[in-house]
């Protein structure tokens, strides 16, 4: 594909960087230039032409449906004024304190599953 080529644009794309371009002109700028600032908007909101990839992309509908109900639930105990997760869970400073009692090696990099894990494993 030759540079400038705006094939791998989406059809919305092409529609926003019309409107834009055409605002600009409207304002009194060239039309090349236009056409140049309307191009570079739609880059940096969108990142470029159409690509593969984005969040979730592997997920099958069943698991999303079940992250979205899970989601719902703890918007609505937040509400409730229930706080997320559970009330004897430790932070990752107390627990990176556990782990210096316990001269757990490598422990400043860990993360905090790493840490529970590794506390598990020293007993």
């Amino acid at each position: 594909m030759p540079r400038g080529s705006k094939d791998k644009y989406t059809d919305k794309q092409k529609r926003k960087a019309e409107h834009i371009e055409e605002s600009y002109e409207a304002k009194g700028v060239p039309e090349d230039e236009a056409e140049a600032r309307a191009w570079a908007t739609v880059n940096k909101q969108s990142g470029g032409g159409e690509r593969a990839g984005g969040s979730g992309r592997t997920k099958s509908s069943r698991a999303k449906a079940d992250d979205r109900k899970e989601s719902a639930s703890r918007a609505v105990a937040t509400k409730r004024g229930v706080p997320r997760g559970s009330r004897d869970e430790k932070t990752r400073a107390q627990l990176l304190e556990e782990a210096r009692a316990k001269d757990i090696r490598g422990r400043s990099t860990m993360r905090k599953a790493e840490l529970i894990e590794a506390l598990r494993k020293a007993g």
